[in-house]
């Protein structure tokens, strides 16, 4: 069976800023007047072609999401999370309806085991104009067990996990409604809180966001990262923890049984 196989430029990628074990060193993202290639902005929320096209045969772009630096999602305000959410979905639902690529990844790396080099938040597209097959995503990967339900938007604890243990799942039944933007923008808030703020005592410091289309729905996943277990990366075999309902109940207590 083919398998989708990029390659990754490194000539390219040893020049690439770091800031995320170096944070003394310069960000680019915090100089605005220095950007080039910007394609679309909204007010400090910048949509620009990346510099650094490590992927060889992809268009990259990254989505700057604030001009706070030391930030990150759980700070930001109700109506810049949601403002954020409709300019990244607008440009991505875009890039996907062009006819130019065969798939657009639309995903966030958080932390120093997400895989991002850069601390000032922000998200990334990387445009694929041809596969050799389709992504291997599955409907199953964003069924769970429910926290809770607002807006017609899903907040649940993914059963069958795409690597295992704990995945948070957003599944919208529509993402273009107010109350669907807001109840999707509160989800991702809610949950890269928990996961740095609470889950394991707060020692989980990296997560990834990553936005999916599937069978014409939009579903969201956020993954804390640590150690990938050894029965995935070894042998494809996805862990479930049994704990999955005390978990959402948590998450439930800490943010959602006073609202």
């Amino acid at each position: 069976m083919p398998y989708n196989l990029i390659d990754f430029n490194m000539q390219i990628g040893r020049q690439k800023p770091e800031t995320i074990r170096h944070p003394d060193n310069y960000c680019p993202f915090c100089h605005t007047a220095e950007l080039t290639d910007i394609i679309a902005a909204d007010g400090p929320i910048i949509l620009l072609r990346n510099k650094y096209n490590v992927l060889s045969g992809t268009d990259q772009f990254v989505l700057i999401e604030t001009d706070k630096c030391q930030s990150d999602i759980p700070d930001y305000t109700p109506e810049h999370m949601q403002r954020l959410l409709r300019f990244g979905l607008h440009h991505w639902q875009k890039m996907l309806n062009s006819g130019r690529y065969a798939d657009v990844l639309f995903f966030k790396n958080y932390g120093p085991l997400s895989g991002g080099t850069i601390r000032h938040p922000h998200m990334q597209l990387v445009a694929f104009p041809e596969l050799a097959q389709p992504l291997a995503v599955l409907p199953e990967e964003f069924a769970g067990e429910l926290i809770t339900r607002a807006g017609n938007v899903e907040f649940n604890i993914a059963t069958t996990p795409r690597i295992g243990f704990w995945e948070l799942n957003i599944v919208p039944a529509d993402i273009n409604t107010p109350a669907a933007i807001a109840a999707m923008a509160h989800f991702i808030q809610t949950g890269t809180s928990f996961l740095t703020r609470h889950f394991h005592q707060g020692r989980v410091q990296s997560y990834n966001l990553f936005f999916y289309q599937l069978q014409g729905r939009v579903y969201i996943k956020i993954m804390p990262r640590f150690a990938t277990p050894p029965l995935f990366v070894g042998y494809g075999v996805h862990v479930r923890p049994t704990n999955i309902p005390d978990m959402a109940a948590e998450i439930r207590q800490l943010y959602f049984d006073n609202e």
